[in-house]
């Protein structure tokens, strides 16, 4: 049986694998899960990531440094306008600058962060902290 979200199911089986105290994690790779895990890369959540050809459509190896606390996608994919982060942020995130929002929006995938920095709104995509 083909899983519908590709990103829920990765964020899901990082989120299982890190409270089991695991240091890694395969997950099925997808564009969005790709730019997804360069962000929580780039925010220190997970360690480094690779790409093994498994002849039907790829894994990402996950090496998992124990940070995330909870994540997971948000559905549905929620638009924001650029003046209401502070809504979202509140429903998603439980502190002030703890955690993020990860988005899409017409310059790319980005933090919530980056997007009020660049006065952009976009569409939710998954949470972290």
């Amino acid at each position: 049986m083909m899983a519908d979200d590709l990103l829920a199911d990765a964020l899901n089986a990082i989120k299982t694998n890190e409270n089991a105290g695991k240091r890694e994690c395969m997950v099925r790779s997808s564009k969005i899960v790709r730019e997804t895990l360069k962000i929580l890369q780039f925010a220190g959540y997970i360690g480094d990531f690779e790409f093994v050809d498994n002849g039907k459509g790829g894994l990402f190896k996950i090496r998992l440094v124990g940070r995330i606390n909870e994540c997971g996608a948000i559905k549905p994919r929620f638009p924001v306008k650029k003046d209401t982060w502070n809504d979202w942020e509140q429903r998603y995130i439980p502190g002030m600058d703890f955690g993020m929002l990860i988005v899409s929006t017409p310059q790319g995938m980005m933090t919530n962060r980056e997007a009020q920095t660049k006065k952009i709104g976009g569409r939710l995509i998954a949470y972290v902290y």
